[in-house]
């Protein structure tokens, strides 16, 4: 592992050893390289390299526009998803293709909760990543499907990959239970691009086994969507 900071920010690559193989990153809520890189092994992920960026402002920099709480006693969500977008492919990701051992055989993004919000609206802001995963993404965010319908991405990915509990919308929050028909509205949407998508239901609520359902996001991503 080489880890380098960026203004507070860490990014930790995990080197896989081979030459041309995917670059994956993953904006990661805590410092859990480790046990991503294993639950990939664990699943039977085809080799990468791993980009992992942790300590992040995560209600700022993976909001893609300002918004209100949507938690009784919750945080606001200021939008710098753009500002820290720029940080991410200007200075992290050169500094991270300077690591590696050749040149990538592409770029992914990945992302659970909010990242996996971030994942998606990246393609839409830049044209730096081929492939994407939002895995039990919070694709319930106010106005997000607006967006989805009123803009294009930069550059068409080849594969997307979604993924929801089926217990998560099973709540009284107004916009917490709307994320499962978003995601699937969202696939939908992308389908009908042309896109090849994949959408999984895995068990259970958003906290269970988030390290294994990355992992699965990921795996899908690289490759056959299995």
């Amino acid at each position: 592992m080489i880890t380098a900071d960026f203004e507070g920010k860490k990014a930790s690559l995990y080197l896989c050893g081979a030459e041309k193989v995917p670059l994956i990153v993953l904006n990661s809520y805590s410092d859990e390289g480790e046990a991503a890189a294993a639950a990939l092994k664990a699943v039977g992920s085809p080799e990468c390299d791993l980009l992992l960026v942790s300590r992040l402002d995560w209600d700022r920099d993976m909001s893609p526009w300002p918004c209100l709480p949507v938690f009784a006693g919750g945080a606001s969500y200021d939008g710098g998803a753009d500002v820290y977008l720029r940080q991410l492919t200007e200075q992290i990701l050169p500094w991270a293709r300077s690591e590696l051992p050749g040149i990538s055989a592409y770029v992914g993004i990945a992302g659970y909760s909010l990242a996996g919000l971030f994942a998606i609206y990246s393609l839409y802001r830049c044209d730096v990543f081929d492939r994407a995963a939002s895995i039990s993404g919070s694709l319930w965010y106010p106005d997000f499907l607006r967006f989805v319908r009123e803009h294009d991405f930069v550059r068409r990915p080849e594969k997307l990959y979604f993924s929801v509990g089926d217990k998560e919308a099973k709540t009284k929050n107004p916009f917490l239970k709307t994320v499962q028909e978003n995601t699937e509205t969202a696939a939908e949407l992308y389908r009908e691009k042309g896109i090849e998508v994949f959408f999984e239901l895995n068990p259970g609520n958003h906290f269970r086994e988030p390290e294994l359902r990355t992992a699965k996001g990921i795996r899908s991503v690289i490759g056959s969507g299995e």
